[in-house]
């Protein structure tokens, strides 16, 4: 039987640790050295294993009889455990409980029904835009590509419009983490408490006068004849508006970080191909880095044996990157064809809001687009996001050249 393989070459030689900052700086050369010398990667300082090639990754994802979220799908301590269904709901379920709780929810992300949601989203976008205007600098992450997701979201559930940027402002502390720490600093504990308190009182209302929102359809559902209970609500909360304001706002900054790092790129999202734009950048640089899962059963990977209960950390970003399925990967190229992508996860856990979270971007950039016709990045001004799953940026200082306003005619 072989043994778990630990990097020793240069490139590697740190290790892939995605509590350490060095790995959210660039992440993607670890990532190919993993691919080609430890398929099966293993950490034996946090005791975990990783996969990292696209193969591997997709069928891990389509097993949840072997792979299983029962556990959650962080690596951190405090959140990995039986417990974890308390804080990620659904999320830290198998088929068939699964597929029964995400059932309630799962019409509302349609492709139909998020289709109905463009002109909304499109005003919504414009409402972020508007102070902008005239502004040749600004945050483009913090100012625009954090709000807009976070303002869908809220909206769809429930939470009343003077409450959206104190929610954003909590969720983009609730994931931070020090340095090699796997445990959350006192800020991000204090935005937890906050957001949990905030939540409690929104169910609350709601149930006393529920509305046509996400959270009064969770409220009035039943699973097996029985209605889901506050706990079980807020915990809904918590993975819907983590989910739809970190990975889709973290996605739209890398898209314009890289239209600033590649000329080319930005002409043509800027005029037309916004929606290349996202798709290419969710393959290149998605938010999305790592989900865990935990090994049900003795079993045998790459000539390793994983023992029962072994955490395994899934690396989408990676497998994004595989050079078996993506031609020259490490190159932003708007004409690939993306159809083999993986950021949105794959299987029964495929991510719930995938086609709301393509039109945000999509939106995003193209009423970005319809302002403005190029832009620069202070890059020494830049910030990243630190956290073991995000990959994207607190802060991107733009300079922006607006297009000249149109004279109404009337």
């Amino acid at each position: 039987m072989g043994t778990p393989v630990v990097p020793d070459s240069d490139v590697a030689a740190r290790g892939y640790d995605p509590f350490d900052y060095r790995i959210h700086e660039d992440p993607y050369p670890t990532y190919a050295w993993m691919r080609a010398h430890a398929p099966l990667y293993y950490n034996e300082r946090r005791d975990f294993y990783a996969l990292s090639r696209h193969a591997d990754i997709v069928a891990a994802l389509r097993n949840p009889k072997l792979f299983s979220n029962t556990n959650g799908i962080s690596l951190e301590q405090e959140l990995w455990g039986p417990h974890a269904v308390k804080t990620s709901f659904f999320l830290a379920m198998d088929p068939p409980d699964h597929t029964v709780y995400r059932g309630p929810v799962g019409a509302a992300f349609g492709p139909r029904k998020v289709a109905g949601l463009e002109q909304r989203i499109r005003e919504l976008a414009r409402d972020r835009l508007e102070p902008l205007r005239g502004q040749n600098r600004f945050d483009f992450a913090a100012d625009y590509a954090a709000g807009l997701p976070n303002d869908v979201v809220c909206e769809m559930l429930g939470v009343p419009a003077e409450d959206w940027d104190q929610i954003r402002a909590d969720t983009d502390q609730l994931n931070q983490r020090e340095d090699g720490s796997e445990e959350r600093g006192p800020n991000a504990v204090a935005a937890a408490l906050r957001l949990a308190d905030y939540f409690v009182g929104l169910v609350r209302e709601l149930r006393r006068r529920p509305g046509d929102d996400l959270t009064s359809l969770m409220l009035q559902a039943e699973v097996h004849g029985v209605r889901h209970t506050d706990t079980q609500i807020v915990a809904f909360l918590f993975l819907v508006i983590s989910a739809g304001n970190e990975s889709t706002g973290k996605t739209i900054g890398n898209a314009w970080y890289h239209g600033a790092r590649l000329p080319e790129v930005q002409r043509a999202g800027l005029h037309g191909r916004a929606g290349d734009w996202t798709q290419e950048t969710l393959r290149y640089d998605s938010a999305s880095q790592m989900t865990a899962r935990a090994v049900t059963t003795d079993t045998v990977l790459h000539g390793i044996e994983l023992k029962q209960g072994a955490r395994v950390a899934i690396l989408p970003a990676s497998g994004n990157h595989d050079e078996r399925v993506f031609d020259d990967p490490e190159v932003f190229d708007l004409d690939r064809d993306t159809s083999d992508l993986i950021s949105f996860g794959h299987g029964p856990h495929h991510c719930l809001g995938s086609a709301l979270a393509r039109l945000e971007m999509r939106i995003a950039l193209e009423e970005m687009g319809s302002l403005v016709s190029s832009y620069e990045i202070d890059m020494g001004g830049i910030r990243r996001v630190h956290s073991p799953h995000q990959r994207g940026f607190a802060s991107l200082p733009s300079e922006v050249v607006f297009r000249p306003r149109r004279l109404e005619v009337g």
